[in-house]
């Protein structure tokens, strides 16, 4: 795990450890690795299809394989027993993270965030989520090494970005508002949300979903991962904000003219004015602000909020 560690995100490398640890380790951690076999790896990772983590015991498969290589180059087995178990394993559905994207259940929703009262660390995150919409390891292991609340830029190191490349996040000062409230309270750790259990780590991977399922949002409308989706859809189909600068700040793979990638802090002053106007936005909807059916454009079933520059005004209420 030390010998990998720098290949994957602190996130992954956490939940791969608790796999090890819950899952593995009971059943073979004891057991000389030359006295394992390809049935002795599948009667444990199939326990945990049982219990239908039907992808998490795909990814145990494979890190039980990297172990076995490991311990061949150490002279300590003769082979990867894990290939052996190619096909036994149910396949993973692929399926699309949940999410919302009517601007009318948006507004519905950021208020029921912002009436939340779970702990201080979930209703935190549970806030910034829709304002950075990072994927949910990253904001999780959120550092405060890594934010910079003066110059409002929350720089992500490379190792724990899914593509492999830093990435800075402008923020909005609405974002900047709920982070130095919680530096208040974990701003002496090194996480941002730590475990409620021990500061040593981040919080669970669970907790913005659980506080989702809370508020009412089962996982076929709204998942942790879907505000990502949100704001790719209505930053592009309502607010008709630059594709690539959304692209860009999903940490997507961007090209310029030339066929080279951006580098992280490529258009950031028109990506620090986006990302303020998504976070008005936002505020606007939670308000209430009155919301009319587009006619025209990309998609018709798309809402526009009144009040925004490019968009339909009318000077009543509905």
């Amino acid at each position: 795990m030390k010998k990998t560690e720098a290949d994957r995100a602190a996130s992954t490398q956490e939940k791969i450890t608790i796999w090890l640890e819950k899952d593995v380790f009971p059943s073979i951690g004891k057991r000389p690795i030359s006295t394992i076999g390809p049935r002795d790896v599948l009667l444990t990772v199939q326990k945990m299809e049982a219990r239908s983590a039907i992808d998490s015991a795909h990814r145990v498969k494979q890190m039980c394989g990297q172990i076995f290589r490991h311990a061949l180059a150490a002279g300590l087995v003769e082979r990867d027993v894990t290939a052996d178990l190619k096909g036994a394993l149910s396949s993973v559905r692929r399926t699309h993270y949940a999410a919302i994207t009517d601007p009318r259940q948006v507004g519905a929703l950021m208020r029921s965030i912002h009436g939340y009262n779970g702990h201080p660390y979930a209703v935190a995150a549970l806030k910034l989520s829709p304002l950075l919409f990072v994927r949910p390891g990253e904001l999780r292991s959120a550092e405060w090494a890594e934010i910079d609340l003066d110059a409002a830029e929350w720089n992500i190191p490379g190792p724990k970005m899914k593509m492999g490349a830093d990435h800075l996040v402008p923020l909005s000062r609405q974002a900047v508002e709920i982070l130095r409230e919680m530096h208040l309270i974990t701003g002496h750790g090194k996480y941002v949300f730590p475990s409620i259990r021990t500061g040593e780590r981040c919080m669970n991977e669970n907790t913005i979903n659980a506080a989702l399922r809370s508020m009412g949002y089962s996982k076929e409308v709204m998942t942790a991962h879907g505000f990502r989706a949100m704001a790719r859809t209505i930053m592009d189909e309502v607010l008709d904000e630059r594709v690539d600068l959304i692209e860009h700040q999903l940490a997507h793979a961007v090209k310029d003219p030339n066929g080279r990638a951006y580098n992280r802090t490529a258009h950031l002053p028109a990506r620090r004015k986006m990302m303020q106007r998504w976070a008005d936005y936002l505020d606007q909807l939670r308000q209430g602000a009155d919301v009319v059916p587009l006619q025209a454009g990309k998609n018709s079933h798309l809402c526009a909020t009144l009040g925004l520059g490019r968009h339909l005004r009318l000077s009543g209420p509905l």
